[in-house]
């Protein structure tokens, strides 16, 4: 199992960065304050030797699982040969498994990090940082007490790389260590285990609706199609989810709701053809790969299902890839909605002859 280890001074963004990382390679971020936190708020100091054992226990348990690594971020005191001699602990418990382990030095001035110290997302994730007073003079202090930048060529780590984030945002580091190391994408499965189908109420279709029109509308000022989705009644929606044959289902990733998908069919007594229609992920997930593990979540839950149907925006290329990839072809159909709109029409056939058309 591979290791990447964020070394870098108070506040440089090891933890956003690697929740960054996290979000576009197969790795899980094991920030410092995972350990530090639990401490703290349990017994109103600092632990040292309790902090280490459930840093332990953290790697012994992660390295029985099947993710590709684990990134674990560390504020290191250069100055200390306690500091090298524990990294190197840390790296050959990794290392023995057959992984690599990769070395991401984040420096920035100290003006912006201060300005960090006090940012939302750290104060969410790290309680003991809340009091920024008294957090940001413990920051400087111990940048007086310890060496938290190593000097030129004192790091011979084979897979190192040092990143002045000071003007750079934590998704834009996160790309440039991945292409650094040449990481690899996220599984396609663990998309997929991230993904699960909860079935609309009927005391949430309002909800939808609302989703709906946040996720079309911007399609409708491009295209102004007076049927699009965005313009969808609640009344038509309520009656489509009453169809006896057709289901709603909130796309959710981690108890958050990202979207919404349509299946069924009509037509009470058909089994082996469905529609899927509407299909959206709200603007804010899009691009992460929910649709696509949404619709393989669909494909899996219903094998009674030979022919799956939709269309789509021809004018739209990212729409159009995105059901080609899941194997669904064009039927050659198409309707002219307006000078601006096509509708493409596709299908994507299971079993027999025509699988993979």
């Amino acid at each position: 199992m591979d290791l990447i280890i964020i070394m870098g001074s108070g506040a440089v963004g090891k933890m956003t960065v690697g929740q960054e990382l996290m979000k576009i390679t197969d790795f899980r971020l094991f920030h410092n304050h995972i350990a530090i936190e639990p401490v703290l708020e349990l017994f109103g100091r600092f632990d040292h030797g309790l902090v280490e054992k459930l840093r332990e226990d953290c790697f012994e348990a992660f390295l029985k699982t099947d993710f590709q690594g684990m990134i674990f971020t560390y504020m290191m005191a250069f100055d200390l040969p306690s500091e090298w001699e524990y990294i190197k602990r840390v790296a050959e418990r990794f290392e023995a498994t057959g992984g690599t382990v990769y070395y991401v030095e984040l420096v920035a001035d100290q003006k912006v990090r201060r300005e960090r110290n006090k940012s939302e997302n750290r104060l969410l994730h790290k309680a003991s940082k809340r009091d920024t007073v008294i957090s940001d003079d413990r920051m400087i202090r111990e940048e007086t007490k310890y060496r938290l930048e190593s000097r030129e060529g004192e790091i011979s780590f084979p897979n190192y790389v040092k990143i002045d984030n000071t003007y750079l945002e934590p998704a834009e580091a996160a790309k440039m260590i991945k292409d650094h190391f040449a990481l690899p994408d996220i599984r396609a499965d663990r998309k997929l285990q991230q993904i699960y189908l909860e079935e609309v109420r009927e005391d949430e279709l309002e909800q939808l609706r609302a989703m709906q029109i946040e996720s079309f509308m911007p399609l409708y000022e491009i295209y102004r199609d007076e049927g699009s989705p965005a313009l969808e009644s609640i009344e038509r929606i309520r009656n489509r989810a009453m169809v006896a044959n057709r289901k709603y289902y909130f796309i959710c990733v981690s108890g958050a709701r990202v979207g919404v998908i349509n299946i069924g069919h009509n037509d009470p007594n058909e089994h082996e053809v469905s529609f899927i229609s509407p299909i959206f992920i709200l603007p804010r997930y899009q691009n992460r790969g929910y649709g696509y593990a949404a619709l393989q979540k669909v494909f899996s839950m219903h094998p009674e299902i030979k022919t799956w149907k939709l269309d789509t925006i021809k004018q739209e290329p990212r729409n159009c890839h995105l059901y080609e990839k899941c194997g669904f072809v064009r039927t050659g159909q198409e309707e002219v909605v307006n000078e601006r709109l096509t509708l493409v029409f596709y299908e994507k056939h299971v079993g027999g002859e025509k699988d993979g058309v």
